[in-house]
C-alpha cells in the first residue's frame, strides 16, 4: 500500500508539474496571438484553470516529502512525548479541514456537471472539466494527511525522537 500511495502521490506532482508548464504555454501563446492582432478566446482562463490545477495537485505528494511551511516553535519547546500528542492532534484537525475541502470540492465537480455550468469566458467550457484538478488534488491530500496520521499512530512515542528543525537566528 505504500509504494501504491507513494506511486499516487508522486504521479500527482508530475501531473502538476505538466499543468505548470500548460500556464506557460498558455500566456506565451496568447502574447503571440495578441502580437499577431488576432484572438483565441479561453486562453487566459485555461491559463487559470491550469493554475488551479498545479497548485491543488501539487499538497500532497509537497505534503509527504514534508515540504509544507510549519511552524515549529511550539514544538520545538515540547518534551518528545508532548510533541507526540501535538502532532496527532494536528493531524486530526488537518484531516477534518481537508476532508471538508475535499468533501464540497467534490461536490462543486457534481453540481456543476448535473446542472451544466459553463464558464462566463467567450470559451464556454463546461467547468465541472477544470474544478476536477481542484478536486483530485484537495482529495489526495486529505489522503495523505490520513496517511501521515496513520503512519504517526504506528511510529508511536519514540523518546529518541529528533528535534524538530527551528530557526537560528
Amino acid at each position: 500500500m505504500r509504494r501504491l500511495l507513494d506511486c499516487v502521490y508522486e504521479g500527482a506532482t508530475w501531473l502538476a508539474g505538466l499543468f505548470m508548464i500548460g500556464i506557460l504555454v498558455f500566456v506565451l501563446w496568447s502574447i503571440i496571438i495578441r502580437q499577431l492582432g488576432t484572438n483565441f478566446p479561453g486562453l487566459d482562463a485555461y491559463a487559470g484553470y491550469s493554475m488551479a490545477a498545479a497548485g491543488f495537485l501539487a499538497l500532497a505528494g509537497t505534503f509527504r516529502k514534508n515540504e509544507h511551511i510549519r511552524v515549529t516553535l511550539i514544538l520545538a519547546a515540547l518534551k518528545p512525548r508532548s510533541r507526540h500528542y501535538l502532532n496527532l492532534f494536528t493531524l486530526v484537525i488537518a484531516i477534518i479541514l481537508s476532508g471538508a475541502l475535499a468533501w464540497f470540492s467534490i461536490k462543486l465537480v457534481m453540481d456543476s456537471y448535473s446542472y451544466h455550468d459553463l464558464s462566463t469566458g467567450e470559451d464556454a467550457t463546461p467547468l465541472w472539466i477544470p474544478q476536477l484538478g481542484m478536486a483530485a488534488g484537495c482529495l489526495l491530500f486529505c489522503v495523505a494527511i490520513a496517511d501521515e496520521f496513520i503512519s504517526s499512530l504506528r511510529k508511536g512515542y519514540s523518546a529518541t525522537e529528533e528535534e524538530p528543525v527551528s530557526m537560528q537566528t
